[in-house]
């Protein structure tokens, strides 16, 4: 089985990476949209640990699946928070890019567990 190990360690990155940068965001943002960017990251984050300890195939994929739409939430949390201004051109480039890491290794998980890779 490949390492999805991995996943978790991305994840996990981006949260470290993404945490000091919500911080600062102006107070009418931070516990709204901030709030909800690092929330969305941490239940992805909680999926992951979950689906790689449960043992029964079917149920891992079932727990894996709905992550793809919680990343698409966060996808679009961090593209208003840019076009708000709230995240520098930079930092939206590296966020948007370790959002898409996370996103293909969900991917190539599910392949794998589907038995198509």
């Amino acid at each position: 089985m490949p390492q999805y190990e991995d996943v978790l360690t991305l994840t996990y990155d981006f949260l470290k990476y993404l945490v000091p940068q919500l911080a600062k965001y102006p107070r009418d943002q931070k516990f709204l949209l901030a709030d909800r960017m690092q929330t969305l990251t941490h239940d992805i984050l909680d999926d992951f640990i979950v689906a790689y300890y449960t043992k029964d195939k079917p149920e891992k994929i079932a727990r894996l699946k709905p992550v793809n739409v919680k990343l698409e939430r966060l996808r679009f949390s961090v593209r208003l928070s840019h076009d708000l201004k709230l995240l520098s051109n930079q930092h939206y480039g590296v966020i948007a890019t370790k959002i898409n890491e996370i996103g293909g290794s969900l991917g190539n998980w599910l392949k794998y567990l589907d038995g198509k890779k």
